[in-house]
């Protein structure tokens, strides 16, 4: 289809914003949603003046949201948190939200609507995050039928939450944790390769209704993820065995921090793999393929390695 005004929530996310520019780049007029529309600012350079339009709306206020959808040929999801904090409750973003967002796109006349969920959402899970997923893919799918809905693994590139993470531990920390012994599999997944999953979401007539699982061409331990992680930053680190339980009772403490580098329900999802399933339609279905690890992470974890310290710590594993 033929893009002409697309409204994207969670356009200042890390999904949001590789999302944005792909739309700026094929002509399309975007409203870029936020709940703080200041910090969407960086958005509006990634098209010509007046194409990238940032608004400031919440999920939970119906009328902006409705506001923003006017004239919407297309709406794409991308609103999502790793933890609870205040009004940001999983319900609400993963769930309620969207939710809402799909009625209102439906009743607005849009033709496509791309909802990003995750691998692993099941209202089933023992995860409060995976359960809020599941019931937000449902939530979606009743109120626009012929919804995309995408589920990556772990989303790596230059502003994640996960390669920077463990990255920057490593440059204070001699040890690094492996939560279950370190044996829960990825399949991490570009994000600039998820945003082209959006496009071609939006543009393939055959992806309307349809669920795709996306992840690379790798899968990965923790462990081999930690691993890579210390080779790319030149660092040598003892990888430590922590235990579900105690991790549990860690992450009770930590999750209470500002910013918690571990939560209980993190805990939680780390007891299932995060891989495409077997039977998932996933990248190659939309006509695409995955980029590989090796070809991204020295391109911005380069920037721990030139401030190394600890450079003298030795490389070992403990069963501790």
């Amino acid at each position: 289809m033929r893009l002409r005004r697309v409204t994207v929530f969670g356009a200042s996310g890390f999904i949001g914003r590789y999302i944005v520019k792909r739309l700026a780049r094929r002509g399309a007029v975007v409203a870029a949603v936020s709940r703080h529309a200041t910090r969407a600012g960086f958005l509006r350079p990634m098209g010509d003046v007046g194409q990238v339009v940032a608004l400031d709306a919440s999920l939970t206020d119906e009328t902006r949201l409705a506001a923003a959808l006017a004239g919407a040929d297309a709406v794409i999801c991308a609103a999502g948190i790793l933890y609870e904090r205040g009004r940001q409750r999983f319900d609400t973003v993963h769930h309620r939200g969207p939710a809402l967002l799909a009625r209102l796109a439906a009743a607005a006349g849009a033709k496509r609507f791309v909802h990003l969920s995750a691998i692993g959402a099941d209202p089933a899970a023992p995860a409060a995050y995976a359960r809020s997923k599941a019931a937000g893919e449902a939530a979606v799918r009743a109120a626009f039928p012929a919804a995309t809905i995408l589920r990556p693994s772990v989303v790596f590139g230059p502003e994640d939450d996960f390669f920077n993470r463990f990255a920057a531990l490593a440059r204070y920390s001699p040890v690094l944790p492996l939560i279950g012994g370190g044996r829960t599999r990825f399949q991490p997944i570009y994000v600039g390769d998820v945003a082209d999953a959006a496009m071609a979401a939006l543009e393939r007539p055959d992806a309307t209704g349809r669920t795709y699982e996306l992840g690379g061409p790798e899968v990965l331990s923790f462990r081999e993820l930690m691993e890579l992680t210390l080779r790319e930053v030149d660092r040598r680190r003892v990888l430590v065995n922590v235990p579900f339980a105690l991790a549990m009772l860690q992450a009770a403490f930590l999750e209470w921090l500002p910013r918690p580098p571990l939560t209980r329900d993190q805990v939680r999802l780390l007891r299932r793999d995060n891989v495409v399933a077997a039977d998932a339609a996933g990248l190659a279905a939309l006509g695409l393929a995955p980029t590989g690890l090796e070809l991204v992470l020295p391109t911005y974890l380069d920037r721990f390695r030139r401030h190394s310290r600890w450079r003298t710590a030795p490389a070992a594993s403990s069963n501790g």
